[in-house]
């Protein structure tokens, strides 16, 4: 597959929307458990913060958004933590296993040096084991685990921090 990866911009709210609402819908792969609307996710995007890095891949054959990936400061109250982003990465139910998360990975690794990241890390539910090998195969590294640190449709779920030093 010839994928793009590019930054987002607002005018691709449908299409991210239209791949993250499905995903939230299944209950399995994230602990969001409410859909966004096209308007929210355009104002997100229209707001990202500077330091952020968020792509979307796009299918060079039909223009098709199909995955983005965003990465946001882990906190801005300290500036002991500038060092370090905390990424979400999210590809079409209908075209995983094509290496599309690589190559956000690959994008935003890039970016996040020139933005003087150090350090990425995230928390990946425990019953995800596609997404935790996604990680792994990308240098992540499992540091611990959340016990119960969701509830999604009335059962706890554990979620793994993982990291990876750039």
């Amino acid at each position: 597959m010839n994928l793009v990866v590019r930054p987002a911009q607002p005018e691709d709210a449908a299409a991210i929307v239209g791949i993250f609402n499905p995903i939230i819908e299944t209950g399995k792969y994230t602990v969001f458990d409410t859909p966004f609307t096209v308007e929210a996710e355009r104002e997100y995007i229209a707001n990202f913060p500077a330091r952020g890095i968020f792509h979307v891949a796009v299918r060079q054959d039909d223009q098709k958004i199909v995955g983005f990936q965003s990465m946001e400061p882990f906190a801005t109250y300290t500036h002991a933590f500038d060092h370090v982003g905390v990424v979400g990465t999210y590809v079409d139910l209908a075209e995983r296993g094509h290496g599309i998360a690589g190559h956000l990975f690959d994008a935003t690794f890039e970016v996040a040096q020139q933005k003087c990241y150090e350090k990425i890390f995230t928390f990946i539910r425990s019953d995800n084991p596609a997404a935790l090998a996604t990680y792994q195969r990308q240098g992540f590294q499992v540091i611990g685990t959340a016990h119960r640190q969701a509830r999604i449709n009335g059962r706890y779920v554990d979620e793994l921090m993982v990291e990876k030093f750039l």
